[in-house]
């Protein structure tokens, strides 16, 4: 786990939770598993830019929003 995945995975937690949104809603709107979006927020995987903004859009915020 890179320091950049775990700041990234926490931003992407913190946008979720605040959108009122769960693992598992924000996994089916981008057409991923649950886990991995878990995977995600712990910070344990290399997210693809692609990916991050996917995540973004579901999450309707500009993808700075979820970089450090």
């Amino acid at each position: 786990m890179s320091e950049l995945s775990i700041v990234i995975g926490q931003l992407i937690r913190k946008k979720r939770i605040e959108k009122r949104t769960t693992q598992e809603s924000l996994a089916l709107q981008c057409s991923i598993d649950r886990s991995y979006i878990g995977r995600i927020e712990r910070g344990e995987v290399n997210l693809t830019v692609e990916k991050l903004y996917e995540i973004a859009s579901v999450l309707e915020v500009d993808v700075r929003e979820l970089l450090p």
